[in-house]
């Protein structure tokens, strides 16, 4: 594939990833948008809130980091599966965050701490994505990153078992707040250093 059709093929696996990471960002705003609308329908938590906030940023991150792929000189069926399965996982992650319904529930830290499973299951998976990810984009970018980039898989993995493991309130807020202080270090660092 030479580099026009390439870059023709990127302007197109980005239509179908904004498209996808589109819905997740909307699920996500109706749900506080029902949230404001119906503020005593379920009682609120704030560690829902901050996973609210966090995935926002995330699903906001993968759109602006998926540009490096314009620079991608050859594609495939499987980059372009890949990559959209990357933004289902995010766009599941949005939607467990606000489900149809939690009447069942006793609010949405009850919620929350019930299907934590499927949330934390998920968002590891991402870390794992996050890596095949960067290593499509090339060895140049990959060496960009730095350490810092390598070291947190694993140690998000770790926190996401042990987020699966414990119903622990105090772990579950402790873990969004490392993670949204994590986002907030990485975009004024890779912002500031890479553009």
């Amino acid at each position: 594939m030479d580099t026009g059709t390439a870059h023709d093929v990127f302007v197109h696996v980005r239509i179908v990833m904004g498209t996808v990471i589109g819905l997740g960002l909307t699920r996500l705003l109706m749900g506080v948008a029902g949230l404001i609308q119906h503020p005593k329908r379920a009682r609120l938590s704030l560690t829902h809130l901050l996973w609210v906030l966090s995935i926002s940023v995330e699903l906001i991150l993968f759109w602006w980091w998926e540009y490096d792929l314009s620079t991608l000189k050859s594609w495939n069926f499987g980059i372009f599966i890949f990559l959209i399965a990357y933004a289902v996982t995010l766009f599941g992650l949005a939607a467990l965050l606000f489900p149809d319904s939690v009447s069942e529930y006793d609010g949405y830290e009850d919620f929350f701490i019930k299907r934590r499973h499927w949330f934390f299951g998920i968002f590891a998976i991402t870390f794992v994505f996050d890596m095949v990810d960067t290593m499509i984009k090339g060895a140049p970018y990959f060496d960009a990153m730095g350490s810092t980039y390598v070291l947190q898989i694993p140690f998000g993995l770790v926190l996401s078992a042990v987020a699966i493991w414990t119903p622990n309130r105090r772990f579950q807020l402790a873990f969004v707040l490392l993670h949204l202080l994590y986002q907030a270090w990485s975009i004024a660092y890779y912002f500031e250093t890479y553009g």
